[in-house]
């Protein structure tokens, strides 16, 4: 298995695809690079395409010490200068989003275009809650909040489709996977500094995309982030929550290739 030892950590790693331009996906709070698979399938044959799983995530290795924000927007700069991808278009999902955020704000020089999904540019309104939550993962385990993240994770239009019943089992079965250590990545997405005052630096190319069941960071958190990037186009995508990716990929990619394509005109 591919790892890339970057700022002091062994991120795992997915090359998909050899395309002339790259896509880096950056994955949210407890999955993996793997929530991405179906906008992988949808572009490697034009892009070339990375997934990463941050430090104690999917198939990277827990964290010995406590970090922060800060630390995995260093782990990711450090990874596009390690895999020589650069300028690349960078999606980032919720967690993924803070992180491309600050790389899109401090180092624009490293990015073609930068896609959020389901994120917010403000401190966490959830603390305590969230908190009590990461308490109880630390003593039980992830199985022990499913009924509480579920609905956090998805839209209820996810939740109660029959159709998508093995779908849905499948995700939170990842879920339900995830090691005790989450806790560490839980802890720097609940106390992460706000980065709203930065947004306004950021002049590449932005698209902004939000379920409209969205519970976590919703809708009117992505029309914050485009209140401070004018020219950033924003759209809603229907009938998902916070994981649009896996809710409703049809849509996440129509939109995403609109977005690219409009670039390639230019």
């Amino acid at each position: 298995m591919p790892f890339a030892h970057v700022n002091g950590t062994d991120l795992y790693y997915e090359i998909h695809g050899q395309g002339a331009e790259t896509i880096v996906f950056s994955h949210g709070l407890l999955w993996s690079g793997e929530l991405f698979r179906e906008q992988v399938r949808y572009f490697k044959n034009r892009y070339t395409c990375i997934t990463y799983d941050h430090r104690g995530q999917g198939k990277s290795p827990d964290s010995k010490t406590p970090f922060d924000m800060e630390t995995l927007y260093q782990d990711a700069v450090s990874l596009l200068l390690h895999l020589k991808c650069t300028p690349c278009h960078f999606v980032g999902l919720s967690m993924g989003g803070f992180i491309a955020m600050r790389i899109a704000a401090r180092r624009p020089d490293l990015l073609k275009s930068c896609i959020l999904l389901e994120t917010s540019a403000d401190e966490e309104p959830h603390k305590i809650k969230y908190t009590i939550l990461n308490t109880i993962v630390k003593i039980f385990g992830v199985k022990s909040v499913t009924s509480k993240v579920a609905p956090i994770m998805f839209g209820q239009s996810f939740l109660k489709d029959p159709q998508k019943a093995g779908l849905r089992a499948e995700w939170i079965g990842k879920l339900e996977a995830n090691r005790k250590s989450i806790t560490r990545s839980v802890d720097a997405v609940i106390y992460r500094r706000p980065v709203f005052d930065e947004l306004k630096r950021i002049q590449l190319p932005v698209l902004i995309l939000v379920g409209e069941e969205d519970v976590a960071t919703t809708p009117e958190k992505a029309e914050r982030i485009k209140s401070q990037i004018p020219h950033a186009k924003l759209y809603r995508i229907p009938a998902a929550g916070h994981s649009s990716t896996i809710e409703n990929p049809e849509e996440v990619n129509r939109r995403m290739d609109e977005f690219l394509r409009s670039l390639s005109k230019t």
